[in-house]
């Protein structure tokens, strides 16, 4: 097989072929059902562990935040154990599955190392904070054979997974291109240095990136506006729009050219504003990401047109599903739905679905909707788009090798820098 070839097979897209699996039911004896462990206890991580309490029990909670750690342990009942660090929960004997619901940065030593502790893990989206994470993530599963769901819920909605099987169909011919809105960054600061509040462990909620004073907006929410926390809208919204979009390519990128303004707020949010990207794929489609416009994904073929966001799905085709339905059964992009599990839309009940689908699959071992292969290199696209843009200038990337490269296959040392980042003393990621 040669090289353009297996850019396209199927074989190398295995992992994009993994919405909604069968439910798992309860058992009525409490000894059977799965213990969970939930780490990051704020926001989304919530929602998830409330989630997975329909599949096991809540048997201890971590977050380096007492004050949240508190309330989570209050809130699950049955006096679940409690700790600051995640590596306390891990050692016990008694979880079985993990929930990571902590910022970005630290997704990947969390997961890695609930992998080889024999824990099923769901974690969070965007999977990782570099590429070179992604790389190390995917062979520890491998070695580990642990089911990973990660938290792009949009695989979950009928929706977008309509959209999806629409695009795979050919219900708007060849595709040509793809148009993908993320919405702009946040933009403020400068922001005033803080004493540590008592409750917070900053030194570990920091984790492997620099250490630096407490401002209280790098912390918590807003950690996404800050690149040493994660990517701004690119990895946050990317990692769902920009992941639905791959999913219907059905290919990987090639190209990559990226623009955008800096702020110059010292002591502020420092992810770029006013950001865009162009993407070219092995297969030929031309994907654009912008932060401007109607929040959503607008697939282009050359005979019709599908948008698709969390409150709709337009376009003829769709209009014209009444009088030539495109049957469940005949869906493709993923190989294991299970026909009784209801199709839901909307954030909460496709989490439902989502939650529904990791579960499953940890009885069955089958791969998750969204497991580390599709989602390693879907977050790697929105990487690389924010590696484009913080060079100002085009990459060519090789998705065999995952390495950037020049002209005639020298590799370009410069963009590949940056695929991992320097990683704290103590807190380094053991591969």
């Amino acid at each position: 097989m040669n090289r353009r070839r297996l850019l396209k097979s199927s074989a190398l897209l295995a992992g994009f072929h993994v919405a909604s699996g069968g439910l798992l039911k309860a058992s009525s004896s409490p000894n059977a059902r799965p213990r969970i462990g939930a780490i990051g206890l704020r926001y989304q991580g919530t929602v998830i562990a409330n989630q997975a309490r329909n599949f096991g029990d809540i048997v201890a909670v971590c977050d380096v935040d007492r004050h949240v750690r508190e309330q989570a342990k209050a809130s699950f009942g049955s006096t679940p154990f409690a700790c600051e660090d995640y590596r306390e929960l891990l050692a016990r004997k008694d979880v079985d599955v993990v929930t990571i619901g902590t910022p970005d940065h630290w997704h990947a030593p969390m997961l890695i190392d609930a992998c080889r502790a024999g824990k099923d893990v769901y974690c969070e989206k965007p999977l990782t904070l570099t590429v070179d994470e992604g790389i190390q993530i995917s062979k520890v599963v491998e070695q580990t054979r642990r089911v990973v769901q990660v938290g792009s819920w949009q695989r979950s909605d009928q929706r977008f997974r309509l959209a999806v099987e629409m695009i795979r169909a050919g219900r708007i011919g060849k595709l040509q291109q793809v148009d993908v809105v993320l919405g702009k960054n946040v933009t403020g600061g400068p922001f005033d240095q803080r004493p540590v509040p008592k409750h917070l462990n900053w030194n570990l909620w920091q984790g492997q990136t620099p250490d630096v004073p407490y401002i209280e907006e790098r912390c918590h929410y807003t950690f996404r506006w800050w690149w040493e926390y994660s990517g701004g809208q690119m990895t946050d919204w990317g990692a769902h729009h920009i992941d639905i979009a791959q999913w219907a390519i059905d290919s990987l990128p090639v190209e990559f050219q990226g623009a955008a303004k800096n702020p110059n707020t010292s002591g502020g949010f420092n992810v770029p504003v006013d950001f865009e990207a162009q993407v070219t794929y092995a297969n030929g489609v031309f994907m654009n990401i912008r932060d401007h416009g109607d929040n959503g994904i607008l697939f282009t073929g050359n005979q019709g047109r599908i948008f698709v966001n969390r409150g709709k799905i337009t376009g003829l085709p769709i209009e014209q599903l009444a009088s030539n339905p495109l049957r469940v059964q005949d869906w493709k992009a993923y190989a294991h739905d299970d026909p009784r599990e209801p199709l839901r839309s909307g954030k909460l009940d496709s989490i439902i679905s989502h939650m529904s689908n990791f579960f499953s699959c940890i009885e069955s071992k089958k791969p998750t909707i969204s497991d580390v292969a599709s989602q390693h290199r879907s977050v790697s696209t929105c990487h690389l788009a924010n590696i484009s843009i913080r060079l100002g200038r085009p990459i060519r990337w090789d998705p065999v090798l995952e390495k950037c490269i020049l002209e005639k296959g020298i590799q370009d040392e410069q963009a590949n820098q940056m695929l991992s980042r320097q990683q704290r003393s103590g807190f380094e990621i053991q591969s």
